[in-house]
């Protein structure tokens, strides 16, 4: 029997391109609990993000509770717009609802939530995601499915990428692969579903596509290769590069393969592998945000990177704050962002 869930509560939405934007929204850290007590590393690293994005984008950061609103207040009231809400934490790349063009205007489509798998469910994170929708002034819709944001990448015309390991596992919605396409067709207006098989090791998320595959123009992706030898993902890089060859989007064309250097083997404070990735990256207006970790391959990757977002400043940020150690942390910058693209304002745009 098909696990297909009712998307009916859906309207005939077909995502856009994630930049340019209206408004790109991210969240306080708020939570000493989901934080191992440590407050401070995951706030300067979403403090400089917020910085480096402020002089050419509206930010809007979410703040729970009264501690932190004043504490985001302080840190970034004068170049952001400093909201209070309810979260879980701070991951709206997963939680937050995706913008999408429906047929007599913009909505913001929010999907069930599952703690990724049963992982890290937390109050807030089912709520958030027509919270921010009132906020933007977008009416929401729902489909009754489990879907984070994260789990697909997307070039704005049809064509998704995602990992079997995160939308076929189990502790999700129990989907085959035709099921999930389907889904995503109906609640998405996807109309080609390229797959890899797995995401990074140590990924709290199993294996979310954003830190793999990345859409970055018509007919292009951006992969990593393995950084060397001890990559620890070495084999995983690899298989979600040959996986892509040969592939072409909805409109027929082929796909092109674009590979910067991975970060490598990268340990937390606890000596675990991290799911590190100079993939994480924020597309916004006139820049591209892109984590990094004091290895070798860094300079590299900004510089292929900048070769393929030549219409934009590339600009590398520490993110060791974001990915934590143990239970805490896990992402980086594309996880702890969602777009509000301009066409939720009355005009569709593309990269």
């Amino acid at each position: 029997m098909s696990l297909l869930p009712d998307v009916s509560l859906v309207p005939d939405a077909r995502l856009v391109a994630e930049a340019p934007q209206h408004a790109l929204w991210t969240a306080w850290p708020a939570s000493h609990e989901e934080w191992n007590g440590d407050l401070e590393a995951p706030r300067r690293d979403v403090a400089a993000l917020v910085r480096t994005l402020a002089p050419d984008n509206r930010v809007r950061v979410l703040a729970n509770g009264h501690e932190a609103l004043n504490s985001a207040q302080d840190a970034l009231g004068d170049v952001a717009d400093i909201v209070a809400a309810s979260y879980g934490d701070i991951w709206l790349r997963d939680t937050g609802p995706l913008f999408a063009a429906g047929p007599t205007g913009p909505v913001a489509l929010c999907f069930r939530t599952n703690g990724w798998g049963g992982k890290f469910a937390l109050p807030g994170d089912e709520t958030v995601g027509r919270e921010i929708a009132r906020l933007a002034g977008v009416p929401a819709r729902r489909a009754d499915f489990v879907l984070e944001g994260g789990a697909i990448d997307h070039d704005g015309a049809g064509t998704i990428v995602t990992t079997r390991q995160t939308l076929l596992n189990a502790n999700r919605n129990g989907w085959s692969q035709g099921d999930a396409e389907a889904a995503l067709g109906a609640a998405l207006g996807a109309k080609k579903i390229l797959w890899i098989d797995d995401g990074l090791a140590g990924d709290h998320t199993d294996g979310h596509v954003d830190n793999i595959a990345r859409f970055v123009g018509p007919a292009r992706i951006v992969c990593q290769r393995p950084a060397g030898p001890d990559d620890p993902n070495a084999a995983v890089l690899e298989a979600a590069a040959r996986a892509l060859e040969g592939a072409t989007d909805a409109q027929g064309r082929p796909i092109e393969i674009v590979q910067v250097p991975s970060p490598g083997r990268v340990l937390n404070a606890l000596g675990e592998i991290a799911p590190a990735s100079h993939l994480n990256f924020v597309i916004a207006n006139g820049v591209v945000v892109v984590p990094v970790f004091g290895t070798n391959t860094q300079s590299d990757a900004l510089a292929c990177l900048q070769a393929v977002f030549a219409d934009r400043k590339v600009v590398g940020l520490p993110a060791s704050g974001l990915l934590g150690a143990g239970d805490a942390g896990g992402g980086a910058f594309h996880c702890i962002t969602r777009e509000e693209p301009v066409f939720a304002r009355g005009s569709l745009g593309s990269r």
